[in-house]
């Protein structure tokens, strides 16, 4: 499949609806080895046709100008400037200025015309469609649904040229998993992520049951609790959605994130952080390693007392001693207006138990 850059610079290329590559001179040592693999093109083969998407951008003022309200768009061909023109009289006129006349039906004003009126009633558009947009080479408006239905049809209706285009899937946003970013339990509770694991993230178990469904700081789908532990212990691993993105960050809100490099356990006296969607980043030190509590749902052992402070919607956040991962925020007392005392589970405990692999930066 050939693919296309699109650059975000030169007015005149956008208003043509031009697809071009970045060129040559930009970022040689990222895009050649990329388009050597993603185009199957030799290293001479980038270089050329960098060089011609350079040569080919800077016509397109030019040709734009030639064709005049007869202007169709225009597009790149492997490196070739191909210009869409609806008066057959004006072909001569864009060859002379550089590019590739193809006669059109419809100019790009015609085409942009309809794209934006299905824009001013996007509101009301089926719930099957995932887009719509302006396909230069084809001179047409691309509707693109989930099926063809015709709630579609009525949508499209009256609107020429639109072609219709079923797709296999919906875009999505792709989010990345931060650990201390409030996250949703069956639409309801919230707690704060730990730390990312390959595929998900573990947090407390009190959070949530096995099966739970959890929504992120967006309230977008982000997955669902695989497996939890309390009382007893007080932890859990979230499977998630491919579209969000195991991160080694740790939210630090505002006073600098941290990027996690491992979980090696800090020792008594140490000083700690943690990061939580309730009260953001608070520090303290570690004052005891394996202390069982014994809270009014259960008890649980193997927990490490801090004096930073932590209040409720914190739970499961991510505890730091530089730039390791320490464990997961559980429960205390006090409060972050009075000061407090703040237990966690212990990181390696968890990974251990559910076979997860950390992941890092």
């Amino acid at each position: 499949m050939r693919k296309t850059i699109g650059i975000a610079g030169a007015a005149a290329c956008l208003a043509a609806g031009l697809a071009v590559s970045l060129p040559a001179g930009a970022a040689p040592q990222a895009l050649v080895p990329a388009l050597e693999r993603d185009l199957g093109l030799t290293t001479a083969q980038v270089h050329e046709l960098l060089s011609r998407e350079d040569a080919a951008r800077a016509l397109v003022p030019a040709v734009s100008e030639a064709a005049g309200t007869a202007f169709g768009g225009a597009w790149l061909d492997r490196g070739t400037l191909r210009v869409g023109v609806t008066d057959p009289a004006l072909v001569n006129e864009v060859t002379a200025a550089g590019g590739t006349a193809a006669v059109v039906e419809h100019s790009a004003g015609a085409l942009n015309a309809v794209k934006s009126a299905l824009d001013a009633k996007a509101e009301t558009a089926p719930e099957e469609i995932t887009g719509w947009y302006v396909d230069v080479p084809s001179n047409t408006v691309v509707v693109k649904t989930l099926s063809d239905t015709q709630a579609v049809k009525s949508f499209v209706d009256g609107l020429t040229p639109v072609r219709v285009t079923v797709v296999e899937s919906r875009p999505r946003l792709y989010t990345d998993v931060i650990g201390g970013d409030a996250y949703y339990i069956n639409e309801s509770g919230r707690c704060s992520v730990g730390f990312a694991v390959e595929g998900g993230f573990v947090t407390a178990g009190h959070c949530g049951e096995p099966g739970a469904t959890i929504t992120g700081v967006d309230k977008t789908e982000m997955g669902v609790v695989e497996d939890s532990s309390f009382p007893d212990n007080d932890y859990a691993w979230v499977s998630v959605v491919d579209s969000w993105t195991p991160s080694p960050v740790v939210n630090g809100y505002g006073h600098g994130d941290v990027t996690v490099t491992g979980s090696e356990a800090a020792a008594v006296g140490a000083s700690i952080c943690r990061s939580g969607s309730t009260t953001g980043w608070q520090c303290g030190t570690v004052e005891a390693l394996d202390e069982t509590v014994q809270y009014a749902e259960g008890t649980v052992s193997g927990l490490t007392r801090t004096d930073a402070c932590a209040e409720p919607g914190d739970s499961g956040g991510s505890w730091v001693s530089g730039t390791q991962g320490q464990g997961v925020t559980s429960g205390g007392s006090g409060d972050c207006a009075s000061g407090g005392t703040t237990f966690f589970q212990p990181l390696g405990e968890i990974l251990e138990t559910y076979g997860l692999t950390l992941v890092t930066g």
